[in-house]
């Protein structure tokens, strides 16, 4: 599949957490501006131990508490041609955006993002992984998804094809 329309791969180590946050994140604020079915999103991990697997019940809960339905995405591992069929991959974290990097076929045009460089002078680098933390950090990283989805679509919709 080549890319045809603008596209969002979020990308976080094992995509039950973070990543499915993102894409259901990114969906919502797409239909809140009129451009549902504009963009192509989806997301992914790094590693593929949970592939197959739905999203942490947890990510599925605060999501629900903000009207996103995530619980029908299934987990899956970064393959070689998302980077020729996602315009944008984004790295929840600087591990996950150093291995995107790392593994970025010669040749490949896709953009490569931290997501937390999208919030400027934020102080951290990373989106936290909450999935062994405490309760509140599944809500730590939705307001954080919430904060820079805005900066990645305006980039996202102005970036040339």
């Amino acid at each position: 599949m080549s890319r045809s329309h603008p596209s969002i791969l979020f990308v976080c180590l094992g995509n039950i957490c973070r990543s499915p946050l993102a894409e259901g994140v990114c969906l919502y604020e797409l239909e809140r501006l009129g451009l549902s079915g504009r963009v192509r999103v989806d997301s992914c991990g790094t590693g593929g131990w949970h592939a197959g697997e739905a999203p942490d019940p947890r990510s599925v809960a605060i999501a629900r508490e903000h009207g996103v339905d995530i619980s029908g995405q299934l987990a899956r591992q970064l393959r070689s041609h998302d980077y020729r069929d996602f315009q944008f991959l984004v790295g929840m974290d600087s591990d996950n955006y150093r291995t995107l990097v790392a593994r970025k076929p010669a040749g490949s045009s896709a953009q490569l993002v931290r997501f937390m460089s999208l919030l400027g002078d934020d102080p951290t680098p990373d989106v936290p992984d909450p999935y062994y933390g405490p309760g509140d950090g599944f809500m730590t990283v939705w307001g954080l998804l919430r904060s820079g989805m805005g900066p990645l679509i305006e980039r996202v919709m102005t970036a040339d094809p």
